[in-house]
């Protein structure tokens, strides 16, 4: 029997499901008409943030209505069943050499890569290609491979601390300071031994957009080795430059230009500007992803290698990136990516000219950018109200801590991605500029609630 004994004819809000609510903790009972149900879930996602709005996020929000289609016409393919959909696998074996060439790859047919869910999984591949290959070599060396530790910045995305918890390696962090801002080689010998599985070098730092110097930190480890005689590789967590760097950056050497750059990985769904569900990771050889972690899998007579953490998983985003790849062309990406930059840096540049903030960087890199309040300015606000007042018009502009070392530090940041137009940036900058006028205008404290930060890291 039907919940809704009425008929389907009667005012959608006087159904019976809609009159009585929808159960929250257990299955109805019987079932409801279809747009009874869809309204539900609508009214109730209603009261979720506008994702356009969400400048906390790296993650795209906005595809064109072709790629609407595509996604709708290909969202029942299973990516994992190679041998039912051929040419999906086709597809995506074409996005990741067309990545190893976009970076660099000396030969991108002796490159081996992969589609991902994110590019967490990517970086969790990575790790793992890593350490099997240490451990491979310290064994065949007669030598204990049960303590291995991997080297990186303390503004490392979290992924990267699941990694080692999950994984049992290590972790080393390299601490960031005003001095330092990021992961820059620095002291770097006192970090890496002969424990050392790799070093993670980031292409768009989280908290504030900054790159790494990947050609500075492989120089301070050919240093090392020259010294030590460890020869230690760099895993480049490209999660958002590995798609900026390429298109605004071309003289930067960062990628597999660098010998010790063993494997880079991406994150489709952020500026690859495909919806959430894809990264990638692909490595400079075939020979530094050790065979043992592959499994083969037979479709159409032949054999595709297959490496993942995931099983089944979504074979519609990996067709969204060879769409976005046809459609826009590498001058297509340039000329999205260059936009993005170009409404970072007018930002930028408005909230630099506030008196009351003083930029971290301006978003030269990745389109991404932080601040923080100036010293002295004031003892009745902080940036966590700003915060709010923000998010009572719409925005999401997440205010934290720094990492460790610099947690007395507190600064708000803007992802700018495609879909945050000048137009709507400039409506950003007003308001940003009336509530600071607000904030500054206040004769006493606001209330001192804890810090509630929007955004983890």
């Amino acid at each position: 029997m039907n919940d809704e004994t009425i008929s389907p004819a009667a005012p959608l809000f006087t159904r019976p499901t809609e009159a009585k609510g929808a159960p929250r903790h257990v299955i109805p009972q019987n079932e409801s008409l279809p747009a009874t149900a869809k309204q539900i879930v609508e009214d109730e996602t209603i009261l979720d943030g506008n994702a356009r709005l969400n400048l906390a996020t790296f993650v795209s929000t906005w595809m064109d209505d072709e790629a609407k289609d595509v996604y709708t016409s290909s969202f029942d393919k299973n990516m994992i069943d190679k041998d039912e959909y051929p040419q999906t696998a086709a597809i995506e074996d074409n996005c990741w050499r067309m990545l190893a060439n976009l970076w660099n790859s000396p030969d991108a047919g002796h490159s081996i890569g992969t589609s991902t869910i994110g590019s967490s999984e990517a970086c969790m591949l990575g790790g793992l290609a890593f350490k099997r290959r240490w451990q491979q070599l310290r064994r065949a060396q007669g030598k204990d491979a049960s303590t291995p530790n991997l080297v990186m910045s303390s503004a490392v995305q979290v992924c990267w601390e699941k990694f080692c918890n999950y994984f049992d390696v290590e972790p080393r962090f390299v601490p960031i300071t005003e001095e330092h801002k990021t992961l820059d080689g620095h002291d770097l010998e006192k970090y890496v031994d002969e424990n050392t599985i790799g070093v993670v070098a980031i292409m768009g730092v989280t908290y504030t957009g900054m790159y790494e110097p990947v050609a500075q930190i492989a120089a301070a480890l050919d240093a090392i080795q020259e010294h030590t005689g460890l020869d230690i590789p760099i895993h480049v967590d490209g999660a958002s430059g590995g798609m900026i760097a390429p298109f605004l950056q071309p003289d930067l050497v960062w990628d597999f230009r660098l010998e010790r750059v063993h494997s880079i990985s991406t994150s489709g769904h952020k500026y690859g500007l495909v919806y959430p569900g894809l990264g990638w990771v692909v490595w400079r050889e075939a020979r530094w992803l050790p065979q043992d972690l592959v499994f083969q899998v037979s479709y159409l007579g032949g054999e595709m290698p297959t490496f993942a953490l995931n099983f089944s998983r979504p074979g519609a985003q990996v067709l969204l990136q060879y769409y976005l790849f046809l459609r826009l062309g590498f001058e297509g990406y340039r000329a999205v990516q260059q936009e993005s930059q170009d409404v970072a840096k007018y930002l930028a540049a408005g909230i630099g000219a506030l008196d009351a903030f003083e930029l971290w960087n301006d978003g030269s890199d990745i389109p991404v950018f932080a601040w923080r309040l100036q010293k002295g300015h004031t003892d009745n606000w902080t940036l966590y109200d700003l915060q709010d007042r923000l998010r009572m018009r719409g925005w999401l502009v997440p205010a934290y801590p720094m990492p460790d070392d610099l947690t007395d530090i507190t600064v708000q940041r803007i992802v700018v991605r495609n879909g945050l137009s000048m137009d709507l940036a400039q409506s950003l900058l007003a308001d940003i500029q009336r509530e600071v006028a607000y904030l500054d205008g206040l004769q006493s404290p606001m209330p001192t609630a804890a810090a509630n930060s929007a955004f983890h890291h």
